[in-house]
């Protein structure tokens, strides 16, 4: 070969190029970068090997099952399976499908554990299907000694004669578990604490929680088997661990709830097989955790009727309405900046309805402290609580209570204009249901058949001015 003949094979031939991966989003580049260019998380790009060039050839295997016709697929085995909890199965549309995996994701001390120890007990005792046949649970906790959940187990009533505990983080382990108990339900407490000797890593790292996660997935799909996992949460209340222990579970719920408070809220952020805008309601006692169908007592003070500085309004956490009570406090300050507290609210629409109330109503209150909470712990997220914040501060800025018996709800806008709210009838039906007759309302917002709850009055105004005017009136 002739020296150019060389150079030309040489120039040709290029060596393949590593390839790297983000651990977390799974991005990709050919070369090394200290910051993840999907995710921007630093520090997890890492070489995954190298990156063929051209196309590759791949093997047919040959088939194991035959294509069906998607109408002579059997669905029966496929149907929800209630739980026992029916604030839970609420959210899960129904309860448990077969094959299905759960993660069920919280803060330290929220009640997870409490909450799955219940469902465990009642699917292991027969009151889950409601139809009394006893089933096999296996409670599998990384956390905690089996002594401990077996104590928690006595103090809230869930000692089933069914239910199987172990406490084991290794993976084969719990696997094997699986192979020999064969359980009509898993629970595993927590997945962060689970890990493989196949991967390297520590327990709860991007490898491990994935190997983990996949072949407990694995396992469930072949087995029919109905799987309920734990996920510890990061400070910003995402699920901690990569972003693919998401996409590869079939239902993702958060658990709320403010250590101070009694009051649990189970959200559905991810569901393959219901809605996703339920939310369960739960108090968390010494006793245990109770479902609640009717949490709207929790949300009112008994001193609210008649007291300046307080204004009740209807949100929809999911469907379901919740009646809760706004209060407001507004004290002179001696501060060149005077103080916005809040609790249940969020803070940036405070000082929107500060300014507003100042630029179209006229109230000052650039020197006074002004302190804004709900009651119960709850959270008014949504907008429609815009109003009962501003005639809260309104009352309270004036000393004077508003009438008894009147609730608000409507989003304020930087004109001064009320906007229109989504349910108008659920949320008026659900005041009405709890005494109140009088209703402050966006006169935008469309209400279904035109018709009214007895006995209540509602005033449909079009700008915040108006909505003070027809509030105080008596």
């Amino acid at each position: 070969m002739t020296t150019t003949s060389a150079r030309a094979a040489r120039s040709t031939t290029k060596p393949a190029r590593p390839a790297f991966a983000c651990t977390e989003c799974g991005w990709t580049t050919a070369k090394w970068v200290g910051r993840c260019g999907e995710c921007q998380e630093w520090g997890t790009v890492a070489e995954v090997g190298a990156a063929g060039v051209g196309p590759r050839t791949v093997a047919v295997a040959p088939t194991r099952s035959t294509a069906r016709e998607i109408a002579q697929i059997e669905v029966d085995a496929a149907r929800h399976a209630p739980t026992g909890v029916g604030e839970l199965d609420r959210v899960l549309g129904g309860g448990l499908v077969p094959g299905a995996v759960v993660l069920l994701a919280g803060e330290p001390g929220v009640g997870k554990s409490t909450l799955l120890l219940a469902v465990a007990s009642n699917v292991a005792r027969g009151v889950a299907a409601g139809s009394g046949r006893p089933a096999r649970v296996l409670y599998v906790t990384g956390e905690e000694s089996a002594g401990q959940v077996r104590l928690r187990a006595e103090r809230i009533g869930a000692l089933a004669p069914g239910l199987l505990l172990v406490a084991e983080t290794d993976l084969a382990t719990i696997l094997g578990h699986v192979e020999r108990e064969d359980p009509d339900l898993l629970v595993l407490d927590s997945v962060q604490t689970v890990a493989s000797t196949e991967v390297e890593g520590s327990p709860g790292g991007p490898s491990q929680v994935r190997e983990v996660a996949g072949a407990i997935i694995a396992a469930a799909k072949s087995r029919d088997l109905p799987v309920v996992l734990v996920g510890h949460v990061t400070k910003d209340g995402s699920v901690a661990g990569p972003r693919t222990l998401e996409h590869l579970v079939d239902v993702v719920c958060q658990f709320e709830g403010d250590r101070h408070s009694r009051l649990r809220l189970v959200r559905a952020v991810k569901n393959r097989y219901g809605p996703t805008d339920e939310v369960g309601c739960f108090d968390l006692s010494e006793s245990g955790i109770v479902g609640l169908p009717d949490p709207s007592g929790l949300f009112l003070s008994s001193a609210g009727a008649g007291v300046a500085g307080s204004c009740v309004t209807v949100t929809l956490e999911g469907r379901r309405p919740l009646v809760l009570e706004v209060q407001a406090l507004v004290a002179p300050s001696a501060l060149a900046n005077p103080r916005r507290a809040v609790s249940g609210i969020d803070s940036s629409r405070l000082a929107m309805n500060l300014a507003v109330l100042h630029r179209h109503v006229g109230l000052r209150v650039m020197d006074q402290d002004v302190y804004v909470s709900t009651i119960g712990g709850a959270r008014a997220g949504e907008p429609s609580a815009d109003l009962a914040v501003a005639l809260a501060v309104l009352s309270a800025r004036q000393d004077t209570p508003l009438p008894a018996g009147t609730v608000a709800f409507g989003e304020v806008g930087l004109a001064g204009d009320l906007r229109p709210v989504v349910g108008l009838e659920r949320r008026l039906a659900e005041a009405a249901r709890l005494g109140y007759t009088r209703a402050v309302v966006p006169a935008a917002a469309a209400l279904g058949d035109g018709t009214l709850p007895a006995g209540m009055k509602v005033a449909r105004v079009g700008s915040l001015r108006e909505a003070l005017a027809a509030a105080t009136a008596t």
